[in-house]
């Protein structure tokens, strides 16, 4: 298999850490860099909070000084406002690669019109693409999308042609509607019907609970990469087994309780150093303790209390009580981690589905902040 070619950049393993709001940060980002290679996108940034140079938006633009390249994810609707901000990038020098997103199925997001959403207007969505790709120049510019707003309205294949077309590097798929939220099955069928329709690389996301998932959805979806959400959830170390996965190697690794331990403490003095402050640099960590626990015989009163740490030392205290000898619990080996809900209706601008050739910005559609 081919590295994962993006502008003058080559990815490999062929493998992208899907931006999570308040996850995908510098720390996460950097502890998953310790075990494996990849291409890593940090939190998506809102156009208009950029442009406008909205503080924690700002702090959200943080790399590693050996973090290469420099990978960022954009939202917005309003064509003008997203090439400003493209053109920020690019002339401030903030990152090396740019990806707009269109597959965030949250309602504040899709009620807007945007993520998900906004393929259905075809003609708007070339707009900010091609836009994009225009004022980017030289940086690469990536899509990531959906299948569509649900079954009966589905995009992905005109969308991904249009984005071709307007000279983005590659393009992402993940094999779900905005109506199925996290719920059910990915279709991979979706991302091979993708592949087949385009020239560019199309990567494929949905469903990567192990490394040997990535291997399956490459090989039945003829798909130039995969990215990774959910999957790495409390796992950095699934990394490793990608990356040893694409080189054809078969180790994988089963960390024992201590050895997550250590990641965990690894995890919590990476946030701290990058927040700056103890205290909330260990609020930050609480949301990763159950992730990294989940299959360990760990007693609910002590998870409680992992999850309620304000120090490093707090932390290191609790972490001294867990028993470093118990093996890794395989009866979560390709299970869903993360977010899991019931699919549902589609939050949506009034009148938007009417119309798909009508390419205005709805009122108030850009959002003034960015983050979960």
């Amino acid at each position: 298999m081919k590295s994962l070619r993006l502008g003058p950049y080559e990815v490999w393993p062929p493998v992208v850490l899907a931006p999570m709001a308040g996850i995908t940060n510098i720390a996460f980002r950097k502890l998953c860099r310790e075990h494996g290679a990849g291409l890593y996108v940090c939190e998506m940034v809102t156009t208009r909070a950029l442009v406008e140079r909205n503080p924690k938006t700002m702090r959200m633009l943080a790399f590693s000084a050996d973090e290469r390249p420099r990978s960022l994810q954009l939202y917005g609707i309003d064509p003008e406002i997203v090439a400003r901000a493209v053109r920020m990038v690019v002339d401030e020098n903030l990152a090396d690669h740019i990806d707009l997103n269109f597959g965030c199925p949250v309602p504040k997001v899709t009620r807007k019109g945007g993520g998900s959403a906004l393929p259905w207007r075809h003609r708007l969505f070339e707009r900010i693409v091609r836009g994009a790709v225009e004022a980017a120049e030289h940086v690469p510019v990536t899509v990531k999308m959906r299948k569509g707003i649900d079954d009966d309205h589905l995009t992905y294949v005109r969308a991904g042609l249009i984005a071709q077309e307007a000279g983005v590097a590659a393009v992402a798929l993940h094999g779900r509607t905005a109506a199925q939220r996290y719920s059910g099955r990915a279709d991979w069928d979706a991302i091979a019907d993708l592949k087949a329709a385009l020239e560019i690389p199309v990567l494929g996301n949905g469903d990567i609970w192990e490394a040997d998932d990535a291997l399956r959805m490459v090989e039945q979806t003829g798909a130039d990469g995969v990215v990774v959400g959910r999957g790495c959830l409390g796992r950095p170390w699934l990394f490793a087994d990608l990356t040893a996965a694409f080189d054809g190697r078969p180790e994988r690794v089963l960390p024992n309780l201590g050895e997550v331990a250590a990641t965990m403490r690894r995890h919590a003095e990476l946030l701290v150093e990058w927040v700056g402050d103890e205290p909330h640099g260990c609020a930050d960590f609480r949301k990763h303790v159950a992730w990294y626990l989940k299959g360990f015989p760990v007693g609910s009163e002590l998870r409680q209390r992992l999850a309620m740490i304000s120090s490093l030392m707090e932390l290191d205290d609790l972490l001294g009580k867990l028993d470093p000898a118990a093996p890794y619990p395989r009866e979560t080996l390709g299970q869903p981690r993360g977010r899991t809900n019931s699919p549902g209706k589609v939050a949506l601008p009034e009148g938007w589905l009417d119309d798909p050739d009508a390419d205005g910005v709805p009122d108030g559609a850009e959002l003034a902040d960015s983050g979960g």
